[in-house]
């Protein structure tokens, strides 16, 4: 009876949490923890706020190992747990009479503890470093926003609490046992559970934004996409849950004040249709700290549609002469929507925002006079923020062929209706080929002779990988958007096996 009665104490909780007085860290509330040790503090606040308890003797035993079902009554309390409609886990040496059983049934059914592979909870187990870290990162919801550096050897990155060691210690809740080493195995005492705690309690950022599924009407959320509009304005995590016990959830951390965007993707059951819901993210600095807040996105943002400059023979790139002048857009029907669309020069493109969806023309003109029509796609994809894209530089013939010193011999052309996608005509005396395009779809030209032009090796000196290039044929893809065509091919070569 008196070990029970210590047990009750060592776990003695109060639902709401009181405020630490000034003075507590100064008091000596149990006569073997003064304040000089590192755990003082920590202990005395969280027996002020009647966390826990010491024994009889006035004593508080900070050496003495703290175990698993002591640490759920603890934890279970501090989050303010449901202990009282609970389900049972199940766990063989966890009977519902157990003065551990609601809290641990509460932890389980939450997804933050479970059992080992035998069926056990081991209540009486002293909790590991581990154990704790992963109960600690689960309960308090930590942030697992990843690239994190890891300096302890016995930590190597795949066991089942490695990433929830290195976010705590990311955190500063706690250290390793050496610069080297965390000890994941090692049992946690009763004065360093308190530390930990309090630590925990302190170092959870405050901004931290979760949502879950029921914040969007679903029941899983499958994925999320937040790339689109970032720039390192804040990181998303997504944590699957466990499918019965927890729910999935999406963690967002700001990183720097701005204006961002995030898709989420969910279902309201796992064989209902995939939705989407795009937000914008806006994080602004408040009293100091930064606050992120969303704001329901319904249309798709202006688009940068990428009209590429450079092409040559083989689909290389080769510069275009003369400076751009001006650019024109119109609907593909010919209705000009603006005479002089703002530009830029990006890489090896001429970039134009589209703001809404369609088919246009667009017009390059040159300094030199040259003019080039580009075909552009616009098309809504509902998760996706921007429009998905597509440009077509207006190139309507293709010309290929082998050296006249080659004998091809005959040739095939394929498909057998290929006369429908490109007009393809031989240039009398000449291995040269010259196609029309007509409609999007693919040509080719087979060799009855293949072409042998000889070996290449990689490398300097040639000393390399080394390959004979056996020519079969051509091959021609006819590109469309709306009546913009665009035609280009390559030789092709048999395999080097």
């Amino acid at each position: 009876m008196k070990r029970k009665i210590m047990t009750a104490l060592g776990a003695l909780l109060l639902a709401c949490s009181l405020p630490l007085s000034s003075s507590a860290a100064d008091k000596q509330l149990f006569k073997d923890v003064p304040p000089t040790k590192h755990f003082a503090e920590s202990v005395n606040e969280l027996a002020e706020r009647n966390v826990i308890g010491g024994y009889p003797d006035g004593t508080f035993k900070p050496s003495n190992s703290i175990t698993r079902g002591q640490a759920a009554a603890i934890i279970a309390k501090m989050i303010k747990l449901d202990t009282d409609n609970v389900k049972n886990p199940n766990f063989k040496d966890v009977s519902t009479a157990n003065g551990y059983y609601k809290a641990i049934a509460a932890m389980a059914e939450k997804g933050i503890i479970g059992g080992y592979a035998d069926g056990r909870y081991g209540p009486n187990d002293p909790i590991k470093r581990g154990q704790m870290a992963s109960i600690l990162v689960k309960a308090f919801d930590l942030p697992r926003d990843g690239d994190i550096g890891n300096p302890f050897k016995d930590v190597p990155g795949y066991g089942s609490h490695d990433d929830n060691i290195l976010i705590i210690y990311k955190l500063g809740i706690t250290t390793g046992t050496t610069p080297s080493t965390f000890s994941p195995n090692a049992a946690i005492t009763r004065g360093q559970a308190a530390k930990m705690i309090t630590a925990t309690e302190d170092a959870k950022p405050s901004n931290l934004v979760t949502l879950e599924p029921s914040d969007f009407g679903w029941d899983l959320i499958t994925n999320i996409t937040a790339d689109e509009i970032n720039s390192g304005l804040f990181k998303a995590v997504l944590i699957k849950g466990k499918e019965g016990y927890t729910e999935d959830k999406v963690q967002l951390i700001p990183l720097k004040e701005g204006k961002g965007a995030i898709v989420f993707h969910g279902r309201t059951s796992r064989t209902a249709e995939l939705e989407h819901r795009k937000n914008y993210v806006h994080i602004k600095k408040e009293n100091g700290e930064l606050k992120l807040t969303l704001e329901k996105m319904e249309d798709h943002l202006p688009t940068v549609a990428e009209l590429y400059m450079l092409y040559g023979e083989f689909g290389q790139r080769t510069d275009v002469s003369g400076d751009v002048r001006n650019v024109s857009l119109a609907t593909m029907d010919g209705k000009l929507l603006n005479d002089n669309m703002t530009f830029k020069v990006c890489d090896y493109s001429i970039c134009i925002d589209i703001d809404k969806p369609g088919e246009y023309i667009a017009t390059v003109r040159f300094a030199d006079g040259k003019v080039v029509l580009y075909g552009i796609e616009a098309k809504v994809a509902e998760n996706k923020i921007y429009y998905t894209m597509r440009t077509l530089k207006e190139q309507p013939t293709f010309s290929y062929g082998e050296e006249d010193k080659y004998d091809i011999g005959k040739y095939n052309i394929w498909p057998e209706n290929y006369e429908q996608i490109a007009d393809v005509t031989r240039e009398p005396g000449t291995n040269r080929f010259h196609y029309t395009g007509k409609k999007a779809g693919t040509v080719m030209i087979d060799y009855v002779n293949k072409i042998d032009k000889g070996v290449s090796c990689e490398g300097p000196n040639n000393t390399g990988d080394c390959h004979r290039h056996l020519m079969t044929g051509i091959g021609v893809s006819v590109e469309q958007i709306g009546s913009i065509i665009h035609v280009s091919g390559r030789g092709l070569m048999e395999p080097d096996l």
